[in-house]
């Protein structure tokens, strides 16, 4: 998928629950559950391999979280683990269920030869992850008869709850799996009180596994835990159109930070989850990974988080209000055209912003309410089209300081799509247009260098994305002779510079996704370069 729609689809997901990670660091009965810092004493749990590069520990705010057990390189592995589990997403498009692919639209209905599950080629119906779980238990309960009459909605919650009948079936056919999944937390208390989600649970996937499916094996209690130990664990797996979730050991530990320290990738064919450093730790540090979208403001991040996770985030980047002085969520004051509009406490979504120049102030609800609506514009923006990104940005630069968010991810977009579409590659752009494509490289790389440090995937890409124009424009500039040959030279030493970063970050990424092939291309350039 090119980068301008995977961002795009980003976008569009960033408010459901199929974050990439999950973890289990809420303490129901505290009201600061989820509290993400580590200030108390911390105590060590057993873990019989002295030889992990982790450490779990114990805190009675946050609960069982990982730390360094010796001081560690950025890029070292931490944890490489296959899923316990994998399955559709929440309210999934129908999938198969053998490598998870959506179906293509029009493409041949091909059905499982003996749960009568459709799946989309007959290799499918024989890999281990539907074999050897749910299909003769579906056979066996007749469940694809339920389906060919079900609505598109009654699919959906179908497909979703599949996942959680894989979860369940894993105690009668791998006891280990499960006793290990059961060590997940599924902060039933807490979800009980979300009467909607709670509810809909019940409705759509216990009733519908006890009572429609007639797996009634299974209690009430045991599915409602299995459905929270999916929301609350799961990470997003998976590369194009894979709607996948998947349930991991060891992974679950990790605390989640809005700066994190971690990145991970999944593998396309066995799911093995890596989990990586980005940057140095010393002996004892947390290791973090971010549950929500890093670029994204802090009001709309803590949200989600909530939402989905359960927790109020109360990391230092969502304590402070300028988000380390970055402003991605601060906007321009209409009143004295001087100061910035930032939240007087951020760490409460309905405390009052202010002017920091001239003491405007704009209440929580209308900060929300022009968020939706400036996002809902952006999120409606045709993929490919440079011209309406652009548009966007300029409409709105009175009102949204620089480095906000909702720019960000337009210039994100740029990013990939200038040198990428028709009428808009390399070879077509104006000097103008190279400069435009470098000055948004630089813009992101920056910003990036402050909410996702070290080696991020993220900075991978801009740095891939910013070689170019780089070198584009310093063979222009000399052949025109505004620049001699030692300029030359060291601007073609940055894009070396920024290739091999680039390449090293990218190639831990999974064979296959874009950014593995940014790598390859950047290794590429790398040798032509130095050749």
């Amino acid at each position: 998928m090119p980068g301008n729609a995977r961002k795009k689809q980003q976008r569009k997901n960033k408010n459901r629950s199929h974050q990439k990670a999950a973890g289990e660091h809420e303490d129901e009965n505290d009201e600061n559950a989820g509290k993400n810092s580590v200030s108390e004493a911390t105590v060590a749990e057993n873990d019989n391999n002295s030889n992990k590069p982790y450490s779990i520990k114990q805190s009675e705010l946050v609960g069982r979280y990982l730390v360094a057990s010796r001081k560690l390189k950025a890029g070292e592995k931490i944890i490489e683990v296959a899923p316990l589990a994998i399955g559709p997403w929440a309210e999934s498009d129908p999938i198969c269920l053998g490598c998870h692919r959506l179906f293509e639209k029009g493409s041949k209905i091909l059905r499982c030869v003996d749960c009568n599950w459709r799946i989309c080629s007959e290799n499918c119906q024989d890999l281990a992850v539907h074999r050897n779980q749910e299909c003769i238990p579906l056979k066996e309960h007749n469940v694809a008869e339920l389906l060919k009459t079900a609505t598109p909605l009654e699919s959906k919650f179908m497909y979703e709850a599949i996942f959680a009948l894989r979860c369940l079936l894993l105690k009668k056919t791998d006891s280990e799996k499960f006793n290990l999944l059961l060590k997940m937390d599924s902060l039933n208390d807490l979800r009980r009180t979300r009467t909607l989600l709670w509810t809909r649970n019940q409705r759509e996937i216990v009733e519908r596994i006890r009572n429609q499916w007639k797996f009634d094996e299974f209690s009430e209690e045991e599915i409602h835990t299995v459905c929270g130990i999916i929301e609350v664990n799961s990470f997003q797996i998976g590369q194009h159109d894979v709607h996948t979730r998947a349930l991991y050991p060891e992974a679950f530990y990790l605390m989640h930070d809005c700066t994190p320290n971690t990145t991970h990738t999944d593998d396309p064919i066995s799911h093995v989850l890596t989990i990586r450093l980005t940057k140095d730790l010393m002996e004892g540090e947390t290791i973090t990974l971010s549950y929500a979208y890093t670029l994204q403001g802090t009001l709309k991040r803590r949200q989600h988080l909530f939402d989905c996770k359960f927790f109020w985030c109360q990391c230092k980047r969502c304590s402070d209000p300028t988000e380390f002085g970055t402003n991605c969520s601060s906007l321009k004051c209409s009143k004295c055209s001087k100061g910035l509009v930032i939240s007087t406490n951020p760490l409460d979504q309905d405390a009052s912003w202010k002017c920091n120049h001239c003491s405007h102030e704009i209440s929580a609800t209308v900060i929300v309410q022009l968020l939706d609506r400036l996002f809902a514009e952006l999120d409606g923006i045709d993929a490919n089209s440079i011209e309406l990104y652009e548009q966007f940005i300029s409409k709105y630069r009175s009102t949204l300081h620089e480095n906000h968010y909702l720019i960000l991810s337009a210039e994100h977009s740029l990013c990939s799509l200038y040198g990428k579409i028709d009428g808009y590659l390399m070879s077509d752009l104006t000097i103008e247009q190279i400069k435009r494509k470098e000055t948004i490289c630089r813009h992101l790389l920056a910003l990036v260098e402050d909410i996702e440090p070290g080696l991020s995937r993220l900075r991978g890409v801009i740095m891939y994305e910013l070689h170019a124009p780089i070198m584009i424009e310093a063979k222009y500039r000399f052949e025109t002779k505004q620049l001699n040959m030692s300029q030359v030279k060291r601007s073609l030493d940055e894009a070396l510079k920024l290739l091999k970063l680039s390449a090293r970050i990218l190639s831990f990424e999974p064979p296959g996704s874009p950014e593995h092939e940014m790598a390859l291309a950047a290794s590429d350039a790398v040798s032509k370069m130095q050749s």
